[in-house]
């Protein structure tokens, strides 16, 4: 395997220009499932990658309930400073997999507790909450989920405004945007090194619901004056992890971008631009980091699988 089974540890810094770039000059479509696909794929690459170099370290250890011959010197000499990096990567993947787990659980949690605020109201997909605090969410669940928004909120925007709130937390729904979410906050803590993915595709998501939205209610202006009264307002919603209206982000942003021409909803971008060599960029390290964790996967099974006596 050698120094291969590191790369995947360290390709996903091959995404930090596609990161930013593609929030910016792709439509959010696009940018969200391109960096989606990019992160989920290398944070697989890394944990399998560790996970193989876990095995040499957990082999060294007295009392372990592995095969002898897998702690034998041809088996450590697959993996280059094996006895550092075999002991690290057993706290290391650990770890990784108390975060992946406590954001599951974390997330199964706040969607259970939601549900169960909602519980006793009528099973609308609008739910209006006669409560104080402004805010607004999208609750995925059942078979189209349900738009959560409070008079506080409501009182404050106009007709127009109203339609392109509820526009914008349907189409989270509609297009699954929960699950982009999950998915990317999972690869961050699989692999830290993504993390601006995750930020990335949290702004892309919003911006994706934005563009339904104007399109919806006709109006790319009223979308952006709504959203700038929600955030003006807004302390954000009691429900972390869920998407809400005017969360904390790049409001402005958001807002200019409404303010100019719709996104061209284009295919993969020109390798002669900017973000089409970023994306370029991006795609080779995704394809290095699959390539590089298969091929130490089935070097170390072929190893382990000599080393182990019949």
């Amino acid at each position: 395997m050698g120094v291969f089974v590191f790369l995947p540890l360290v390709l996903p810094l091959t995404a930090w220009p596609v990161a930013r770039l593609a929030e910016q000059h792709l439509h959010p479509r696009a940018a969200t499932r391109l960096l989606s696909g990019v992160a989920v794929v290398m944070a697989v690459c890394s944990t399998v990658c560790l996970g193989l170099v876990m095995v040499v370290g957990t082999a060294q250890l007295p009392g372990n309930p592995l095969p002898d011959g897998w702690s034998d010197p041809e088996v450590r000499a697959a993996v280059p400073y094996d006895e550092v990096a075999g002991k690290a990567a057993i706290p290391a993947l650990v770890a990784v997999l108390a975060a992946c787990g406590r954001t599951l659980w974390r997330h199964g949690r706040v969607r259970r507790g939601a549900h169960r605020a909602l519980a006793g109201l009528p099973g609308t997909e609008v739910v209006v909450l006669p409560d104080g605090v402004p805010y607004a969410y999208a609750l995925p669940g059942g078979r189209r989920g349900r738009v959560v928004v409070t008079t506080a909120l409501l009182d404050g925007l106009e007709p127009a405004e109203r339609r392109a709130l509820f526009a914008h937390e349907r189409a989270h729904l509609t297009a699954g945007h929960h699950r982009f979410l999950l998915a990317v906050r999972l690869a961050a803590r699989a692999n830290p090194f993504l993390r601006p993915l995750r930020t990335a595709v949290s702004y892309t998501t919003e911006r994706w619901a934005d563009e339904d939205a104007a399109q919806a209610v006709g109006s790319r202006r009223t979308v952006a004056r709504a959203i700038g009264k929600a955030a003006l307002v807004s302390r954000g919603t009691p429900v972390p992890t869920l998407a809400g209206f005017a969360a904390a982000g790049p409001v402005p942003r958001r807002g200019a971008a409404l303010l100019g021409p719709a996104p061209v909803g284009r295919g993969w971008p020109s390798a002669f631009t900017a973000v089409g060599l970023a994306a370029w960029g991006a795609a080779a390290g995704t394809a290095v980091s699959a390539m590089s964790s298969a091929n130490s996967a089935v070097s170390m099974f072929l190893i382990l699988y000599a080393a182990t006596p019949l």
